[in-house]
């Protein structure tokens, strides 16, 4: 495949595109990257991600420093899963991207090479830090009143419905709760409906409040 009919498939997409060697230096970049970013492609080309985006990972960490695991990925024909970086606009500004990664092989230069797109998620997490914060806050108001007598729930909740509040409680978000416990997201979001029944609430947030104030997690 050669690296220039991959470029011209890259330019005409929505997702923010760029490509990387395997040493991480850029070497295409398209329109929707510099509206995403800010930077040009005349800004980045030669130039590492760590340079241009000084990506950090959820932890807050620096992941697009070296030799990140995506290159040890691609080096070793292993998959890359998708991930969200946090990025730095030419503005300054802080941004959540969602990252999906595809490894090809440029037949003219015989040289592998890593495609990534990329879209904005920061309105996501910023609901998810939202929703982290009530959850907190939630915490607080029920400790203060732990001293009164509940009454039983209407219904018992499984093992596995008391785990998934118990993770939604630690401010996890929808696709972390399906990961840790192997399922898929449509089957958590058949667990939650059976839960908002059985506790006679009407969401996610009402149903681990519920669940904190029975003392379930």
């Amino acid at each position: 495949m050669l690296a220039g009919d991959v470029y011209k498939l890259l330019e005409g997409i929505a997702d923010a595109a760029f490509v990387v060697t395997l040493d991480g230096e850029i070497c295409f970049w398209n329109a929707a990257a510099k509206r995403l970013f800010g930077y040009s492609q005349t800004d980045v080309l030669s130039k590492t991600c760590d340079q241009v985006l000084k990506g950090k990972g959820a932890l807050g960490t620096t992941v697009c420093s070296g030799e990140c695991s995506v290159q040890r990925c691609a080096v070793h024909n292993e998959s890359i899963p998708t991930f969200d970086l946090e990025v730095t606009t030419r503005s300054g500004q802080r941004r959540w991207v969602s990252v999906s990664t595809i490894v090809f092989e440029d037949s003219r230069l015989h040289r592998r090479l890593i495609a990534h797109l990329s879209h904005d998620i920061s309105k996501r997490k910023e609901a998810e830090r939202s929703f982290s914060q009530m959850i907190e806050l939630s915490k607080h108001v029920v400790s203060m009143g732990e001293s009164q007598s509940q009454p039983a729930p209407v219904e018992s909740l499984s093992d596995q419905e008391q785990r998934i509040l118990m993770l939604f409680a630690k401010a996890k978000n929808s696709g972390q709760v399906a990961k840790e416990l192997g399922i898929t997201l449509p089957t958590l979001r058949n667990h939650l409906h059976a839960i908002n029944q059985k506790l006679r609430t009407h969401n996610r947030l009402e149903a681990v409040l519920h669940a904190m104030r029975r003392g379930f997690v």
